[in-house]
This record gives C-alpha cells, sequence and structure tokens, in this order.
C-alpha cells in the first residue's frame, strides 16, 4: 500500500484519488474457499464409501521357509525318486533280461544264495561205521532199508553233518536227526544218551551218543523224504550199493 502511494505522489495524483485495490485479500479468501471446497470434496467421499478412501487393510506377510526344512524336504524327494527309478528298473528287467545282475541279487535276497546251498545227495557221501570195531554187534538190514543193531558202546555220525533235531528222554530213548546236505539225512533212534544238543556240528571220528546194549538202535539213511535201501553193510562198513 506504501508503494502505490509512492507510485501516486511521483505522478502528482492526488492521494484521496488514488483506489487501492486490496487483492492479497481477496487472493486468501479465494485459496479459503479451495480448501473449503477440497475439504468438503473429500467428506462426501468417505461419506460415500469411495474405494479410493477405503479403511486400510494390514498386510500379509511372506512366510518364508527355513533353508534347513527346504534341504530336508529336497533330500527326501530325491529318496523318493530314487526308490521309484529302482522299482522301476526291477520291473522292466524282470520282464526283458531276466537274468540280469540286479534279478540275481534280488532273487538271492528271497530264495537265499544259490552259492551257500549244498547240493549234494547221498551218493556223494562216503558212509563210516556206526560203531567202532571194539563193539561186538551184530547189525541188521531190513528189506526197507532199516538198520538195527543191539549192544553197548559209543554212536558215531555214518558222515559229517550238522545235528538237527534231538528228541525223546532218558526212559524212553533218545532220537536225533542229522543233516548232512539238503537232501540228504540220516535219523537214529533208541539211544541212551547224547552228548551234542540240536545245531551242533557232528563228525565221523568222534562219538556224540551212547547205547547202554538194553534197547535196540534203528538207524535210516533219507534222500529227501524217501528211506534208503541202497547200501549193504559187512563186518561194520556200512557202502553204497
Amino acid at each position: 500500500m506504501n508503494e502505490e502511494l509512492s507510485y501516486a505522489e511521483m505522478l502528482e495524483i492526488p492521494v484521496e484519488t488514488v483506489t487501492v485495490n486490496r487483492r492479497e485479500k481477496k487472493r486468501k479468501t479465494r485459496e479459503e474457499n479451495l480448501s473449503d471446497q477440497l475439504i468438503g470434496e473429500i467428506n462426501t467421499r468417505l461419506e460415500s464409501a469411495d474405494p479410493a478412501y477405503a479403511e486400510s487393510k494390514a498386510i500379509e506377510r511372506e512366510v518364508r521357509e527355513a533353508p534347513k526344512a527346504k534341504l530336508a524336504r529336497r533330500i527326501l524327494l530325491g529318496e523318493f525318486i530314487a526308490v521309484c527309478a529302482l522299482c522301476a528298473a526291477i520291473f522292466l528287467t524282470n520282464l526283458f533280461i531276466t537274468n540280469s545282475a540286479i534279478n540275481t541279487f534280488v532273487r538271492g535276497l528271497f530264495q537265499g544264495n544259490a552259492s551257500t546251498a549244498d547240493a549234494r545227495t547221498y551218493a556223494d557221501f562216503t558212509l563210516s561205521p556206526i560203531v567202532n570195531d571194539t563193539v561186538d554187534a551184530e547189525i541188521a538190514v531190513s528189506d526197507m532199508g532199516v538198520m538195527s543193531f543191539t549192544a553197548e558202546g559209543s554212536i558215531y555220525a555214518p558222515a559229517a553233518g550238522k545235528l538237527e533235531s534231538v528228541s525223546g528222554n532218558a526212559e524212553s530213548g533218545y532220537s536225533i536227526r542229522i543233516r548232512h546236505s539238503d537232501s540228504f539225512s540220516t535219523i537214529i533212534s533208541g539211544l541212551d544218551d547224547v552228548y551234542k544238543a540240536a545245531g551242533d556240528t557232528v563228525r565221523t571220528n568222534i562219538p556224540f551218543a551212547w547205547t547202554d546194549g538194553d534197547g535196540e538202535v534203528r538207524v535210516m539213511f533219507y534222500q529227501n523224504d524217501t528211506i534208503l535201501n541202497c547200501y549193504t553193510v559187512s563186518e561194520g562198513a556200512i557202502a553204497w550199493s
């Protein structure tokens, strides 16, 4: 305002005739009106539930899996894939390559290893006397192949093997079964004492039982479940015929 009066005086214009326009006040009034208008519009939008001014929601943070859990899951997945691949390989080789190494290995697990099987038959064994030379025993062999004698003395295995079973008692007598191979075995009954237990190994030169001579001792050779009568006894010696 002072600048306008000074400018009027410089032009020699009477001060009374100078009209001072208050633009600043009008500008302020306009700004106040615009501010009131903006506030009114915002309030209107809020009251009308404008999506742009809707209430904010909580931000859901992504939960990251721990590195160890990821590694464990990957290991499990890898093991599962490996097992599936092995099963598929076994199935395919069973169909197309029956004698493959993997099939032989699997068959060995469930059927036993062929190298551990004892396929010897009775003819592969050389028989030894049941009693030694000092025992005076009259040994008889029936047509069915049952060897029998009555004498006091030690009893020997006719061939090396494993004592598969021991049954009976001292009063009624003991019966034993010797397994020589997978198919060949010997059963001896009428024993008064047995020095070995089931599962023990017996040999032809070491006695494993005793008979007191009061009862009859019976000896039977078996090929699988068939009793053998294809042998002869001469002076205590036993030989296949």
